[in-house]
């Protein structure tokens, strides 16, 4: 795609995006739906204004992404190490890929009631059932991402009598990269789900509980602001993880 159609589907989503915002404005005037429940976005944006400067929503963003990111980055760690010593090896395949069929649908509200009994309602609990939760999409795919090596690429690597460590490193990894960045982009999102939803659970402080609590005392406006909030997260997030894709698969251009 050329630059300049680039610019014109990143004008073309933003014009969307602006009528949508135009749409709502129309509707939350006409009051079609009660302002209870729905405000305006001018009334949602003022609530986010005065959220950031008179009632600490700046420390429930902190919150929030401290746990996404703790949970996150944990289980990134497991998936790939673990993806790594599994994925590199046919026989541990065979051996973990029932295991691992056992363990991937379990639902992680399942996994909650396990997390506050070990921990409490504390953020290690929250941190837990996040990193439970976002270290399976990255394990598959870190794993299939090994499995699908180009075998020539093994015989080469043996050929020139390369160890297990430098076969990993030069070969094995950089063709599971594209595999492992997917996976990490999915459990991502999945992240700051759960984030919101053990803030929820446990009255864990961030956005979760401000939208709680909005929520049970009807002040749309604050609810609405902190569902803004949360998307401009996840949108960023996705910006900054195909960002860093974009950095480490640069070879696949040139090759």
């Amino acid at each position: 795609m050329t630059p300049l159609a680039q610019i014109s589907w990143r004008i073309a989503s933003f014009a969307f995006a602006a009528s949508l915002v135009v749409a709502w404005q129309l509707v939350a005037n006409a009051q079609l739906i009660s302002p209870i429940f729905l405000p305006g976005p001018d009334r949602a944006w003022a609530a986010l204004v005065n959220g950031f400067t008179d009632r600490g929503l700046g420390g429930k963003l902190v919150g929030t992404l401290r746990h996404m990111t703790f949970g996150w980055l944990a289980a990134s760690i497991a998936a790939i190490a673990l993806g790594s010593l599994i994925g590199s090896s046919r026989r541990a395949r065979i051996y973990v890929a029932p295991s691992l069929e056992f363990l991937r649908p379990l639902p992680v509200s399942a996994i909650i009631p396990v997390a506050i009994a070990l921990y409490g309602l504390s953020e290690g609990m929250a941190i837990f059932v996040i990193a439970f939760g976002t270290l399976w999409p990255m394990l598959l795919a870190t794993i299939q991402g090994y499995a699908g090596v180009e075998p020539r690429l093994l015989e080469v690597a043996r050929a020139l009598n390369l160890s297990r460590l430098e076969t990993v490193t030069k070969i094995s990894l950089p063709s599971a990269m594209p595999d492992i960045l997917a996976g990490m982009r999915v459990s991502l999102t999945v992240a700051l789900i759960l984030s919101v939803v053990c803030e929820i659970v446990a009255g864990l402080d961030g956005l979760g509980q401000w939208i709680l609590i909005s929520a049970r005392m009807f002040r749309s406006p604050d609810l609405f602001a902190g569902v803004i909030l949360l998307g401009a997260v996840g949108y960023l997030a996705a910006a900054i993880i195909a960002e860093v894709e974009r950095r480490l698969l640069a070879w696949r251009k040139t090759h």
